[in-house]
């Protein structure tokens, strides 16, 4: 079957493609027998002839350690950008070729590796394609339908995805608690759209592109001509139920923009490292992550640079959880098999030259998606089978949710007319979109949810909650989407729990029984 798009977001926007999720890539760590005095670097002459690259360094021992480290980073040609001592990271730029190679070998420094390949000016998402925005005409024949007696937004009736999880039944309960906020670490959001501002939390929001916070008002939003793919997830979670539009799957919580990703989409670590750690430290109690780390999509621990990337994303993660947040991440485009024992990526790194490569997923991560602790979100499309584009994986993918899918794939039952998922864009618009992008928010809205009937359980007990409560979804036999007599993708294990749907179908409805 022919893949329909790239993963670098992980949001789709079909019949046009799929929309993916970006990696990054850190680097390697020396080891202790070869360091030198901490606070001191190798004497010799430091070259500033390099291109200007990021790096993070992974720091061991506290912050005095940290401090002496930050000495040695100068001495290597380094400028601090910023520090994250709470959980010993170091964000850093240098022109120097030797500068990771150099600052490895100090005492105190785990690993330390670029957080690019390409001179500091780079894309990733897990969405699919360009969005499908709705005409004024599409917008007044969906509002004709809805039922208002019911309390339906305008444009519900084309949400099919609402009710494949129960939320519009949820809602009859609860549209979820203020107390709550759901941080969207993405493209930016757009919170003057007139179904986000409701529930826009300025005080947890920020843009972290550079690798450290900017709270200059509206940083957060995407500029002209960026992606809009923050602000469609960001509505997805939490569309006002106001009247306007499109309902959000917790539709009474707050949601708050993390703004990680470059003009140009791409989503590097010291960006995704900064909104791991202010939400952490700004009250979030869910994190929506529709994205790969760039510029690899896999991050191998056996390379220096790549093994600091997966360090630096995994302590800003752990972080966030000790935290009390709740972290859910879409697990990607490419139908890949993430419990196989090799892949073949051809799209790294990308912003430079890819070139194929053969990794083994259980040694080379896709971040923040294949962390512990993160819940791994796989689509499904309007028939409630695994979306075409999604990845799956026995022992990776934990639930699953509706991302949409091609129309022609899965066609949903009237009065919805696309197999891809409606939600808000940038200027008052809306659109469909489709991808593992659009799964994740489902699940990160329906965690908010939980968070509001159990305001006191910890993100443990709401990551088992999920589980527990998920509908059950047998594997397919056989799996052939397209219909073209070829099996697509192999689905392993039993009803209640298997590769392509992990422990099933997330259910808003359970959510808010209590």
């Amino acid at each position: 079957m022919a893949h329909l798009g790239s993963r670098r977001r992980r949001a789709l926007a079909l019949p046009a493609g799929l929309a993916l999720t970006v990696s990054l890539g850190f680097l390697p760590t020396g080891t202790a027998t070869a360091a030198t005095a901490a606070g001191s670097v190798p004497a010799a002459a430091v070259a500033t002839d390099g291109p200007k690259l990021s790096y993070v360094v992974n720091t061991r021992g506290g912050r005095s350690t940290a401090t002496s480290v930050k000495k040695a980073i100068g001495e290597a040609g380094g400028t601090i950008v910023t520090s994250y001592d709470q959980i010993g990271v170091i964000v850093a730029t240098s022109q120097n070729p030797e500068f990771a190679r150099t600052v490895r070998k100090v005492r105190g420094v785990d690993s330390a590796g670029a957080t690019r390949t390409a001179p500091m000016a780079a894309k990733s998402t897990t969405d699919i394609g360009a969005p499908q925005v709705l005409s004024a005409e599409e917008v007044a024949a969906a509002t004709a339908k809805a039922d208002r007696t019911a309390g339906q937004d305008p444009l519900e009736p084309l949400q099919w995805d609402l009710p494949a999880i129960k939320a519009d039944k949820a809602h009859e309960k609860t549209l979820g608690s203020r107390n709550v906020t759901v941080a969207v670490i993405d493209t930016g959001v757009d919170d003057t759209h007139p179904d986000i501002a409701p529930n826009f939390d300025r005080a947890a929001s920020v843009n972290c592109v550079g690798g450290k916070p900017d709270t200059t008002e509206g940083a957060w939003r995407p500029g002209t001509g960026e992606s809009p793919h923050g602000t469609h997830v960001a509505g997805e979670i939490a569309a006002a139920k106001n009247g306007i539009g499109v309902t959000g799957v917790a539709p009474g919580v707050k949601v708050s923009g993390i703004k990680v990703s470059t003009p140009a989409g791409f989503f590097y670590t010291e960006a995704v490292v900064c909104g791991f750690v202010w939400a952490a430290e700004h009250g979030v109690d869910v994190t929506n992550n529709s994205y790969y780390t760039d510029p690899w999509y896999f991050n191998c621990k056996n390379d220096p640079d790549q093994k600091a990337l997966v360090e630096a994303i995994s302590r800003a993660t752990r972080y966030a959880e000790k935290k009390g947040a709740v972290n859910v991440a879409a697990a990607g485009n490419e139908n890949y098999d993430l419990a196989s024992a090799s892949i073949t990526d051809p799209t790294s790194p990308n912003d430079t030259t890819p070139g194929d490569r053969v990794i083994d997923p259980s040694e080379c991560l896709d971040i923040p998606t294949q962390l512990p602790g993160v819940v791994t979100v796989a689509s499904t499309g309007a028939k409630g089978l695994k979306s075409s584009f999604s990845n799956y994986g026995l022992g990776v993918v934990d639930i699953a949710a509706p991302g949409g899918d091609s129309t022609r794939y899965q066609t949903p039952a009237p009065p919805a007319v696309s197999g891809l998922i409606l939600g808000p864009l940038p200027g008052g618009n809306y659109g469909y979109m489709a991808g593992t992008s659009m799964a994740s928010p489902h699940v990160a809205g329906v965690a908010a949810l939980l968070k509001s009937t159990h305001p006191h359980a910890s993100p443990a007990a709401i990551k088992a909650l999920l589980s527990i409560q998920a509908d059950d979804v047998a594997c397919p036999a056989p799996y052939d989407i397209d219909g073209d007599g070829e099996v697509d993708a192999v689905c392993k294990g039993g009803k209640g729990y298997n590769s392509f749907y992990g422990a099933g179908l997330v259910d808003a409805l359970a959510a808010v029984r209590g």
